[in-house]
């Protein structure tokens, strides 16, 4: 999750500028009560999901790929890979010439959904803007998903993602043909192929949440810079399905960020089940239980777990001296009536689906540096020249941390709740005190709306090298210095770590209210914004899930930020102010530590209003 969607905080500031007004709101009445939610239903299926494309990073030999000329599969000199140290270099000789690069593929049948990624990096002699001399097209079977050209090149690796469900059952060749003209050459560099597949036809018989109430006990000590970290993590649940539970998945998301042959997160030695291997480039990890649990029984697993935190101002990654440990400790996946929840990784905004769970989480680190986390917070002695850090959060999505040799303000909102300012080198002390008081009124003022905020105290970590504008966890966000930015990072405490989502099915869930949440703390009525609406094609939709936006990621952050809180404005207006407040609240108390989906917040809406609402959701292109 970020507040602002990875890598396009520019893009979503120009959005907001084009779509928001700021016209000052009536503050809403105090919080309710919350209350716990139940499970709810879903009407997607199930398969055994898997990654199928062999030897993707291409660090194993050239094994199975098919190369039209010796030496495509390389780590020669002159390009580098996304990953790892092999790449595949198409093409860059600067004569007429043709590079094929292939692989078969089988593409499981009963799966509903299969995606096909590729890091792409093109650089190129040619000087012109408006012809394409050379090209590197990407087919599955007979179909071509794209052809890039010089027209394309950059600086880096940017990764395409395409939605490849259509050739479920079949075995098709999946290729890569680069041609260049007689002069000025053009190098097309790809690295990470992944096809992932998930979804089926065969649902459990219900469709309760499970694994359920998860707690998770982490004891990790870490080298002398805070980049490596090694030690224990158990965990327990229930299974809460009248569907007995025979295995579980962690996920294991940070491994994105490497390859399966060198992969940030390491787990051995598991306790309490067997490893039935990894799918989904690496980040899942089945583990079959010794017998199945019936309903209402509960298991523990455990395992020894290394983590090697990569350079790059990342949500998982270090600036310099400076860490953030996002999305590292293995979580379990969720099985519902779409069965396990297996989906890719995605670096355009979030694929995180948990429950909400208890953390209790040992950090033995040198006492130079220092180590926010989500959730509460102590400090021991630990041996010489260290100090143990251990932090208690209950019911949070996932625990994350950062280490390093910041520079901490701290302060206490009106309302009571703790807040820490963490700066990197460079943030003056200035802009420091700044987001502190950003953080405190950001904080206040959304738990007014939505519900007292339930989490002790806030840390917030700022760093202006973050090419994001920021990045959500519980109790623990990342940010640039920038107060919209801020407010709606904090404002993701409610929505996806209170009010949870399905965040790769229905990202709008999340994005969007937290959009919609920092417009009304900044005082902002969005005044006229739909009318600004142009679709760029009849699929595109608010709704749409993050294996859509990948495939479309320019039209992200615009639809489902900019769009999504304008329609969230557009029924405020339908309903009324106060009514909308109320809705608001009473559907976060009624979704406390639960799941939303958007067919339970079309009901509840509809619920308040005295018109018929089908049209609303229409016009707005809110579907499910």
């Amino acid at each position: 999750m970020r507040g602002t969607p990875h890598k396009v905080f520019a893009a979503l500031m120009s959005t907001v500028a084009a779509l928001a007004a700021a016209t000052l709101l009536p503050a809403a009445p105090a919080a309710a009560a919350p209350a716990r939610q139940g499970p709810s239903a879903r009407t997607a299926a199930a398969c055994t999901p898997a990654q199928v494309v062999a030897n993707g990073g291409f660090e194993s030999g050239t094994s199975p790929w098919s190369q039209s000329q010796t030496g495509l599969i390389t780590n020669r000199t002159g390009q580098s890979a996304h990953a790892g140290s092999y790449f595949a270099w198409l093409n860059g000789v600067g004569t007429t010439h043709t590079d094929t690069l292939s692989q078969s593929v089988t593409v499981p049948s009963g799966c509903s959904t299969a995606t096909l990624t590729f890091w792409l990096h093109i650089d190129t002699a040619e000087t012109t803007t408006s012809v394409r001399y050379d090209t590197l097209t990407a087919k599955i079977g007979s179909t071509t998903l794209a052809t890039y050209s010089n027209l394309d090149k950059n600086t880096g690796y940017v990764q395409k993602s395409f939605d490849v469900a259509a050739f479920a059952g079949q075995t098709v060749t999946l290729a890569f043909t680069g041609s260049e003209d007689s002069s000025l050459k053009t190098s097309f560099v790809v690295d990470d192929v992944a096809l992932d597949t998930s979804g089926g036809t065969v649902p459990p018989t219900d469709s309760t949440r499970t694994p359920a109430a998860p707690a998770y006990t982490v004891n990790l000590s870490s080298d002398t810079n805070g980049f490596v970290w090694t030690g224990h993590e158990t965990a327990s649940f229930t299974n809460a399905s009248a569907t007995p539970l025979s295995e579980v998945y962690l996920r294991l998301w940070d491994n994105y960020h490497g390859t399966c042959t060198a992969m940030p997160i390491a787990v051995g030695n598991i306790t309490g089940g067997t490893s039935g291997g990894l799918s989904v480039a690496c980040t899942a990890l089945k583990i079959d239980l010794p017998a199945p649990l019936n309903q209402g029984q509960s298991a523990t697993i455990g395992f020894d777990l290394s983590i090697t935190v990569p350079s790059g101002a990342d949500r998982f990654g270090h600036d310099g001296a400076f860490s953030n440990i996002g999305n590292a400790l293995p979580v379990l996946a969720v099985r519902d009536g779409a069965g396990w929840h297996l989906d890719p990784y995605t670096n355009n905004g979030e694929s995180f689906y948990s429950l909400a769970s208890d953390f209790r989480v040992t950090l033995d680190h040198p006492s130079g540096l220092l180590v926010p986390a989500s959730g509460t917070s102590v400090d021991t002695p630990g041996s010489s020249g260290r100090t143990v850090t251990t932090a208690t959060a209950s019911k949070v999505r996932d625990f994350a941390w950062g280490a390093g040799p910041f520079s901490k303000v701290s302060g206490t909102s009106a309302a009571g709740t703790p807040v820490n300012i963490y700066s990197v080198s460079g943030i003056s002390a200035s802009d420091a005190q700044s987001m502190l008081t950003t953080a405190k009124n950001a904080i206040d003022a959304h738990a007014a709306r939505f519900g007292a905020y339930p989490y002790g105290e806030l840390d917030a970590v700022i760093d202006n090298n973050y090419w994001f504008g920021g990045m959500e966890y519980p109790g623990f966000v990342l940010d640039l210095v920038s107060t919209t930015a801020l407010t709606h990072e904090i404002g993701h405490q409610w929505f996806y770590g209170i009010v949870g989502d399905d965040e790769y099915t229905s990202p709008w869930l999340d994005e969007a209210f937290t959009d919609y949440a920092t417009d009304l703390a900044q005082g902002k009525t969005g005044t006229n914004c739909w009318s600004s609406v142009s679709w760029a094609s009849s699929a595109e939709k608010i709704t749409n899930s993050m294996a859509y936006w990948d495939a479309h990621s320019s039209r992200y952050s615009t639809v489902v930020y900019g769009y999504g809180k304008c329609a969230l404005h557009d029924l405020r207006r339908q309903l009324g102010d106060t009514a909308m407040a109320k809705l608001l609240k009473d559907y976060a108390a009624a979704h406390w530590y639960g799941v939303s989906t958007t067919a339970e917040f079309k009901a509840a809406a509809q619920a308040a209003s005295a018109t018929d609402l089908t049209s609303f959701w229409t016009q707005h292109r809110i579907e499910g």
